[in-house]
């Protein structure tokens, strides 16, 4: 089969439909690809779970010398089997890719080879162990995922679920930042400070948010609901609910144009929005 025209196939949010259309696709990797039989056995047919193949795949992603491969296994499992909305938060970031990038043609790519989500459960595992007061431990992962991936997600920081990080070269996002449901986000954006004040003071992202390439948003700000964040705008105040900001600073060029742009993903700007 022919991936880059074969349509997707549909695909709810049940657990055994996810996991079962997973298993399907990676044996059809298998017969299509012999070559990387043993990794899609290891990473994949070889759990019997989805949270049983995350837990492999970070492990395996972030060992070092200084810390086993064997250790960071054992605290996946732990998180994965302590907080079951972990594995919940993983299959809605998943179907966020596999709905929103038109590169993903099955559910497996992003499981095996995508940084973005890969780094994103990294940072769900490192807030688990933060907020249960393992933070040395918490920024271990922090850091090895920085250096693995070229994401640097503080523990602290907290993200909703559905949340889509495309090509994830170069995030950012700081200790105090909140990132809502249904984001989407590209490569590039910092989601950071204005400089070295302590306390609350990171931005604020809500719900159904998208982010484009290169967009730096910084200080304690809350950016609205359903808004659009142009691609290399440098964002420093309040954005109200379903608007399109772009520029340096960034300004309101104008509406969102639809209900939910972190699913459809237009970044075009019309003529309209420099009316």
């Amino acid at each position: 089969m022919n991936m880059l025209t074969a349509e997707k196939r549909p695909v709810t949010m049940d657990r055994d439909a996810i996991w079962a259309q997973l298993r399907d696709e990676a044996r059809e990797a298998v017969a299509n690809e012999p070559l990387l039989g043993a990794l899609i056995h290891a990473g994949l047919l070889h759990h019997h779970s989805l949270e049983g193949a995350l837990a492999f795949r970070l492990s395996l992603k972030l060992a070092s010398g200084e810390m086993s491969e064997q250790i960071l296994r054992e605290i996946a499992d732990q998180a994965y089997a302590n907080a079951p909305e972990l594995g919940d938060a993983a299959r809605a970031d998943l179907m966020a890719v596999y709905d929103r990038d038109p590169a993903t043609h099955r559910l497996l790519q992003p499981l095996l080879f995508f940084k973005g989500f890969q780094a994103l459960q990294a940072y769900r595992m490192a807030h688990w162990l933060y907020v249960n007061d393992r933070k040395d431990m918490a920024y271990f992962v922090q850091m090895r995922c920085s250096e693995c991936f070229g994401v640097d997600i503080h523990p602290a920081a907290r993200i909703g679920t559905g949340v889509m990080i495309d090509h994830a070269h170069s995030i950012v996002i700081g200790e105090t930042a909140t990132v809502g449901n249904d984001v989407s986000m590209l490569h590039s954006v910092t989601l950071g400070g204005t400089g070295k004040e302590d306390g609350d003071r990171h931005p604020k992202i809500g719900d159904g948010v998208l982010i484009g390439a290169g967009a730096k948003v910084l200080g304690n700000i809350r950016i609205g609901h359903h808004s659009r964040i142009a691609a290399g705008s440098v964002v420093l105040h309040e954005i109200p609910p379903c608007k399109t900001v772009a520029g340096v600073p960034a300004r309101v060029v104008g509406d969102a144009g639809c209900a939910e742009p972190s699913h459809s993903m237009n970044q075009l700007l019309g003529t309209q929005d420099f009316g």
